[in-house]
């Protein structure tokens, strides 16, 4: 019997049968049944039909069996019906993504009536639309997403209505007047759905919170939070269970195998805004080698399994970093207070303490809890200063000078490792945003990483690579940090691309990380660098968590996971209760670990989405002021409807749509990333330079249109040519050299044109 068989079975005094019977059952039947037959056909008691009716309302929920017409009970599968979770566009029409992982089904705007985005539906195929895709009908909702949905509410001729922010959500929401709460159109409100869409109706809802208007300041952040369903007040049991904990370190806390490290230099390395500090680092010379401390906040020893606070980190899976605001993993009283590495102040410890010879390689390495006595909060920027004799603070540099100096020995020796393993080193670009006393963008401005940023990223990796090695060994079952190579649709992509630079990718069907490294040292400092570093970016899967230990393809690693931010992170939080019970010759029971890591992947995902919500809202606000006005670009994306165009100065991103680009058909070659018109032979490609004019900014739908500026007289040809040239078969006898295309990349990728 399955666990699911088992868990429901306790639910019911009378046993009944099980689903493998019923299916079994209406198998051998081989026709829909009627309900008397179905109990006549599994020798049905009178006291087991209570029961037996709730276990096929169940299944009927989880799309295992349906009703058809004549209410009679048949199995999903034989009725030709696809399960699957319905994904809406903006644009009204939208996709069933089915569970067996078949292709996606379109669904027509009069589909998407009867769903919003997220449900869960049985729908069968109907036919083929005119684009070749297979069309689907929704014949039943088994599931629905949206309980709660944010929007803004609107009235016309009486009619109250909201459009959700979630723009995959098409229909309007209607509002009964007593249902308005008090809001006013044009406000941002929370509606609870109390009639789901159907065939011939639209959804209705109750309006049960007003966040207030839309321009008003943090009205993203709190738009955000409820879109993405992110969860930003704690229960009262976990504020309960936090405000039990004591405000320092205990003698109870130092007591069994804690080691102590107080008298050891430790130090934290942050971000001037930083406020949870949950690493530090410390380093010694062994001869001509290193012995480096990386100690990191014992979460685990006040955040027990299942407990008020594990429950609520769980749900949350990771802390949110929003402009101005973060949305916190754990209570403050853990975050900024107990388990936050201050300066000057007793802290309980994990540590990882390694061994790291002259040339960078992991000698050696133990586990264990201890207890550290910070020295020193320290920014980048200070220690950058201290590492070139700029530290403003004698007294402080003259203590600090000496451990900091040897912290970027044994940095210089890991990076020089990482540089033999082939790790990939993308070049990327940081920006942070400038807010004004209202809360709004003043400017844009780049955040240069310097050998400080670098000196924490390698010790951590460091500390994150023994980690996984330490998990595996003891076979402690653990969420790794995983990064597959590219597959094999993307690897001919990227090598489509290429060829037109007359590069190539080694490795074969199956290239390693260093293969990717050399390819970035061969096209460093060519003009068309950015672009060749973005294709290949893209043709890199993306690093999730799970169980299966496959390794890290990124920064070549045969083995990673996260031991460094149980602070904000869950995994880390599991990391570090699986090393302490290998500590005790123990096995910790997470459960299921696939389950886990689907989950912590998803809440990292939900993170990402949100904050990008956030950014974009906060940029179109900022380039209201700025419509008419032109600047410089880069070309970001390419796509059937047009370029992606990123802002040199401002780093904001904006479209210009196909229509815009001239009296030409532009066709698209998603390989290349490229459109190219087929009377001009006008190429635009990724990462090629135009100058744009900002025309539209729709703040509402987080939107930015530019059109392309050109100076005819400045071209060979109508528009902003921004690819390799083409090469004509009659004239290309033979492969091109690399120094003759990088002549003619020069010409056209250096100058930005006007």
């Amino acid at each position: 019997m399955s666990r699911k068989n088992n868990e429901q079975q306790r639910v019911y005094e009378v046993e009944i049968p099980t689903r493998e019977a019923i299916i079994g059952a209406l198998t051998e039947a081989g026709i829909p049944v009627e309900d008397k037959q179905l109990e006549k056909l599994l020798g049905t008691s009178a006291e087991q039909r209570e029961g037996l009716s709730r276990r096929i309302g169940a299944m009927e929920r989880e799309g295992q069996v349906m009703r058809n017409r004549r209410g009679q009970i048949l199995i999903a599968d034989k009725a030709g019906l696809i399960k699957g979770k319905v994904i809406g566009h903006p644009d009204g029409f939208g996709f069933l993504q089915p569970e067996s992982g078949e292709d996606d089904l379109f669904l027509g705007p009069k589909q998407m009536h009867k769903a919003f985005h997220g449900d869960i539906v049985l729908a069968r195929v109907t036919g083929v639309d005119r684009r070749g895709r297979s069309e689907g009908s929704i014949v039943e909702v088994l599931e629905r997403a949206n309980s709660k949905v944010v929007g803004r509410l609107f009235s016309e001729h009486g009619v109250h209505f909201v459009l959700a922010e979630n723009k995959r959500i098409n229909q309007d929401i209607l509002v009964p007047p007593d249902g308005l709460k008090g809001a006013k159109a044009g406000q941002v409100v929370v509606i609870e759905i109390i009639e789901q869409p159907t065939k011939n109706a639209e959804p209705v809802g109750r309006v049960i919170e007003v966040l207030g208007n839309y321009t008003d300041p943090g009205m993203e952040i709190e738009i955000a939070l409820r879109k993405h369903d992110l969860p930003h007040e704690f229960p009262n049991d976990a504020l309960a269970a936090a405000k039990k904990l004591p405000k320092v370190v205990e003698e109870k806390d130092l007591k069994g195998n804690r080691k102590d490290l107080r008298k050891l230099a430790f130090v934290t390395i942050d971000g001037e805004t930083a406020r949870d500090f949950d690493d530090a680092v410390y380093c010694e010379r062994d001869g001509k080698d290193f012995r480096l401390w990386v100690a990191i906040a014992d979460v685990s020893h006040y955040v027990k399994p299942k407990d008020a606070l594990d429950r609520e980190a769980y749900e949350r899976g990771n802390s949110v970093y929003f402009p101005r605001r973060v949305i916190p993993m754990l209570p403050e009283e853990l975050s900024n207070e107990l388990c936050s590495l201050k300066p000057e102040v007793d802290r309980c410890v994990m540590v990882c303490e390694m061994e790291i010879s002259a040339a960078g390689a992991i000698t050696g390495y133990t586990f264990y809890n201890g207890v550290i006595h910070s020295q020193a909060r320290l920014t980048y920027t200070r220690v950058a200063a201290l590492l070139e004799g700029r530290e403003p603070e004698p007294a402080i540099a003259k203590k600090l000078h000496a451990p900091i100096n040897t912290l970027y020995g044994v940095f210089k020796a890991l990076l020089s490792a990482r540089a033999k393993r082939g790790a990939i080193d993308f070049e990327s670009q940081e920006t942070q945003m400038i807010f004004d006393d209202h809360g709004k963008i003043e400017k844009i401005v780049r955040v240069e990483r310097n050998d400080a940023h670098k000196l924490i990223e390698e010790c951590m990796l460091a500390a994150n690579v023994c980690t996984a090695d330490y998990l595996a060994k003891k076979d402690q079952p653990a969420l790794y940090r995983i990064h597959e190579g590219p597959t094999p649709e993307k690897l001919e992509g990227l090598r489509s691309v290429l060829k037109d630079f007359a590069l190539s990718l080694g490795g074969g069907d199956e290239p390693q990380a260093k293969d990717y490294a050399q390819l970035l040292t061969r096209i460093k400092g060519k003009p068309y660098t950015a672009m060749l570093q973005t294709v290949m970016l893209r043709s890199l899967r993306q690093a999730v968590y799970s169980p299966e230990n496959v390794g890290h393809f990124g920064l070549a690693y045969e083995a990673y996971a996260h031991f460094t931010s149980p602070i904000r992170r869950y995994p880390d939080l599991l990391v570090h209760r699986g090393i302490k019970a290998a500590l005790l010759g123990k096995k910790y029971d997470g459960g299921d670990w696939n389950a886990l890591g689907v989950h912590c992947s998803e809440t990292e995902r939900r993170a990402d989405d949100a904050t990008r919500d956030v950014e974009n809202w906060l940029k179109c606000y900022f380039m209201q002021e700025h419509v008419g006005d032109e600047f410089e670009g880069t070309i970001s994306g390419v796509t059937n409807f047009g370029l992606f165009i990123t802002l040199d100065d401002l780093f904001i991103d904006g479209l210009v749509h196909v229509s815009d680009l001239g009296a030409d058909y532009y066709q698209f070659d998603q390989a290349r990333h490229l459109l190219k018109g087929e009377r001009t032979g006008v190429r635009y490609q990724l990462g090629g330079h135009v100058k744009v004019k900002v025309v539209r900014v729709d703040i509402e739908a987080a939107k930015i249109d530019f059109t392309l500026v050109v100076d005819a007289s400045a071209l060979p040809e109508r528009g902003a040519p921004s690819g390799p040239p083409s090469r004509s078969p009659s004239k290309d006898k033979g492969k091109p050299k690399a120094r003759d295309i990088d002549k003619k990349m020069k010409k056209q990728y250096g100058k930005k044109h006007k």
